[in-house]
């Protein structure tokens, strides 16, 4: 293994459209939400292994989630998490990673990748990953992962890309935020479009030079506190400055400007697991289509739902067609899928109704 690759996970989100089973104080990534005895956090984590050491692979987290994380993932030590005061989306913890990551080790080739996401081939994954560190190690690059789309999906940003490549790495043409379903539609027929899953592969020096060039309120910010990286003052730095830094997330302040923006187009078995439908479509399913997680339960009549009990509860189902289910603690949710973008903000409105003890 090269010493020199690290591996960013960001495990900081809530997942909000995860409601009632994801909760502030325990998100999603730190759930079993596929049934198979492993957080998502804890699968992402044995996925990189096969890439890295354990101790060249760092969790940027918020606070509150630091035991969490030490619990869950054997051979991770304190010294590995970086942890967010407050959050600020992915740019801020993006630069206060790298900064601390050049101080250990000024070439680093690291790889940025989200904590929540299933991916059923691993070994294709971590070989495309390969290839980018590859092309970074030689390159100031930023490198993303493709997904090749599979349907005209408004709910994910679009990459173009040039048809020119060299190894399999391509030039970005263009970012495109969540488009109409006739762009989507559009986008799938041109055929040199990817989703943009929040995968990147850059040396530290090369995202460094970005955030100079093209954010350099947030690269100034971070800055200041370089003598404090890996010391004893890096919290209280991080602590004070860090909740100034913007609001604003890597794809706006860096992505969707740089020059030097490559993509790798991969088939890896991809779900970003970001909604009960999206876990739906990754699960296996019984005779009736439905995904059914719960131990004491008699369903009828039911077909094309996902359905989460609680192990000490028993349900008893029936007539639902392309529903979601989910009995967690104080919360019963009960909602059509087709519907299931309004989650979010019916929660957000029912915690000012009735407090944020349900969120």
């Amino acid at each position: 293994m090269n010493p020199n690759n690290y591996v960013l996970i960001m495990a900081g989100g809530v997942g909000s459209r995860f409601w009632p089973k994801s909760r502030n104080n325990f998100p999603k990534q730190f759930l079993d939400i596929l049934g198979i005895g492993k957080s998502l956090l804890q699968l992402t984590y044995e996925r990189f292994l096969k890439l890295c050491p354990k101790e060249n692979i760092f969790i940027v987290t918020n606070n509150q989630y630091e035991d969490i994380i030490l619990q869950q993932l054997e051979g991770i030590t304190s010294s590995q998490l970086i942890c967010e005061p407050s959050r600020n989306n992915t740019a801020p913890c993006i630069a206060y990673a790298s900064f601390k990551l050049q101080a250990l080790n000024p070439e680093a080739n690291i790889v940025v990748a989200p904590s929540d996401h299933f991916i059923l081939y691993e070994d294709v994954f971590i070989e495309k990953i390969k290839i980018a560190l590859a092309y970074t190690e030689q390159n100031e690059a930023l490198v993303t992962l493709g997904i090749n789309p599979i349907r005209p999906d408004t709910g994910y940003g679009y990459i173009k890309y040039a048809s020119e490549n060299v190894e399999g790495v391509y030039k970005v043409a263009q970012f495109t935020e969540k488009p109409t379903l006739d762009k989507a539609k559009i986008f799938l027929e041109d055929g040199n479009y990817v989703w943009n899953a929040g995968i990147f592969i850059w040396k530290v020096g090369s995202i460094i030079n970005a955030l100079q060039k093209h954010a350099a309120e947030i690269h100034d910010l971070f800055n200041k506190g370089i003598a404090n990286y890996n010391t004893e003052l890096e919290r209280g730095f991080i602590d004070t400055h860090y909740p100034n830094s913007p609001n604003i997330s890597i794809d706006y302040a860096i992505m969707e400007q740089a020059d030097n923006v490559y993509t790798i187009p991969a088939e890896f078995g991809w779900s970003d697991l970001g909604t009960w439908a999206s876990l739906y479509d990754a699960a296996p399913k019984n005779e009736e289509h439905n995904v059914i997680a719960a131990q004491q339960i008699n369903v009828k009549d039911t077909n094309n739902s996902i359905i989460h009990i609680n192990g000490d509860k028993l349900a008893v189902i029936r007539g639902l067609e392309n529903f979601i289910v989910v009995d967690e603690g104080n919360a019963l949710l009960i909602y059509p899928k087709a519907q299931e973008q309004e989650i979010k903000e019916v929660v957000k409105e029912m915690s000012i109704s009735f407090g944020d003890r349900f969120n």
